[in-house]
Parts: structure tokens; sequence; C-alpha cells
């Protein structure tokens, strides 16, 4: 039986076209002191490379 790999799940939505979507990490904390462009750029969620995506979609078998 093929299972969701929930901390996958937890971390990656997968996109109409297929592709993952992860956001920016370090932007919970110690924000005073990154620049108003590091947090501007940290609210947009990024594409995961194609290279990492391939064994991190095999983990979500159903989609999201």
């Amino acid at each position: 039986m093929q299972k969701t790999k929930k901390s996958v799940a937890k971390r990656f939505k997968l996109t109409a076209t297929g592709k993952l979507v992860r956001r920016t990490p370090g932007f919970r904390h110690l924000l005073a002191s990154k620049s108003t462009k590091q947090k501007r750029r940290a609210t947009k969620d990024k594409l995961v490379a194609e290279g990492h995506a391939a064994p991190l979609k095999r983990c979500l078998p159903f989609g999201l």
C-alpha cells in the first residue's frame, strides 16, 4: 500500500502543472536584522528545482 509521506505533505504543495512549491526558509524570527528587500522576497513561494523535486513527488503518490 502506498502512503503519503506526511513530513513532505506539510512542507510542499503540488501545483496544477505538477511542480512543487515551497516556502522560503528563515522567516520566523530575527526579522529586525533582515533587510526589507530580503523580507519582501521571503514572502513569495519558490519552486523546487527539478532535480530535488523527483524524489519528493514519489512521497506524494496521491498529490495534495
